[in-house]
Parts: structure tokens; sequence; C-alpha cells
């Protein structure tokens, strides 16, 4: 880690902010049999791992894992998934990311939902930096941080060698 990284979050508050987020989730869905984290790939996918881990010691229903594969840098939607439609379709949907900037990821990730029925469709991000360009709401945050446009946020889990965090440099 550089020395111009500034510690925002400890492994131990990422967990409590993903514990309080599951805990949310739970109290928007009690009355739900399944529901879908799609967790965009791949730092997004990992908070939706640790949502899962969470979810299934306290809620009834089942969680199913989706994996949401992008092209960020592409000025058009690009995108696919490990799950086909049809595994979808009907349920709640709850799509992962682990910063929110502009909101164009989350916005893409939208996109592959367009065309399925869906019971709803909610977002969740561990950090939002409300530097938004895209008309995004998140449900469901961990850290709402206010920060100029030249800091970059990074969140780092289940990197081997590395302790997780989330910086700010």
């Amino acid at each position: 880690m550089p020395a111009s990284q500034l510690l925002i979050l400890n492994k131990k508050q990422i967990q409590q902010k993903i514990d309080r987020i599951a805990y949310q989730i739970l109290e928007d869905n009690m009355d739900e049999t399944e529901i879908v984290l799609a967790g965009i790939w791949d730092r997004g996918y990992r908070v939706a791992l640790r949502l899962q881990r969470v979810l299934e010691k306290i809620a009834d229903f089942r969680v199913t894992m989706m994996r949401i594969d992008l092209e960020k840098e592409s000025s058009r939607l690009i995108a696919g998934s490990d799950l086909n439609a049809e595994q979808w379709a009907g349920k709640v949907i709850i799509l992962v990311d682990d910063v929110l900037n502009s909101g164009k990821t989350l916005a893409y990730g939208f996109g592959l939902f367009l065309n399925t029925p869906h019971k709803k469709i909610r977002t969740v991000v561990l950090v939002d930096r409300s530097h938004k360009i895209f008309p995004i709401a998140t449900d469901y945050v961990g850290l709402e941080l206010a920060t100029i446009l030249k800091e970059h946020v990074d969140v780092v889990m289940d990197v081997e060698g590395q302790e997780d965090g989330v910086y700010i440099s």
C-alpha cells in the first residue's frame, strides 16, 4: 500500500457495514422465498459474496448468486451474466457494487434486467462517493463519503496477501 493511501474502513468495519446492509435487505424482503444477489465483477461480486454469507445465516429466503460482467469503458451497454434470464425473472434482484462514483457501472448493470420481468430491483454499494452523473439511487449504502473527483477510493477484499480495507488516495 503506497504511503499516500488513507485507511477509511478496516476489516472489522467493512464486516459491520455488510452485516447492517444484510439486515436491511432482510427487512425489505421478509415475504420473499428467493432473492438474486447480482454482483458486478469483480469487486461488487466480492461484496455480494459477503452479503450472501450473512443472509444465509439470518434469512429464511434462498439467496441466488449472479455474476455480472460489464465492459465498463464502452460507450454502450456490453454485459453478460452467468445466469440466464429465466433464473432471475419474477424475483427480487439486488444489484451490488463496491464503490458508486458516476453511476455508470450500476446503470449498465440495470441494463441486463430491462427486458425481463422482476419483482423489484434494489442497489447496494459499500461506498457512495456522491459524484453521480447518471440518475442512480442507492438503496443500501455502507458509507457515504465526500471526496473530490481526483481522489480514488479502493476497496480491497479477499485479495491474497492484503488485509481487507477501504482506502482513499
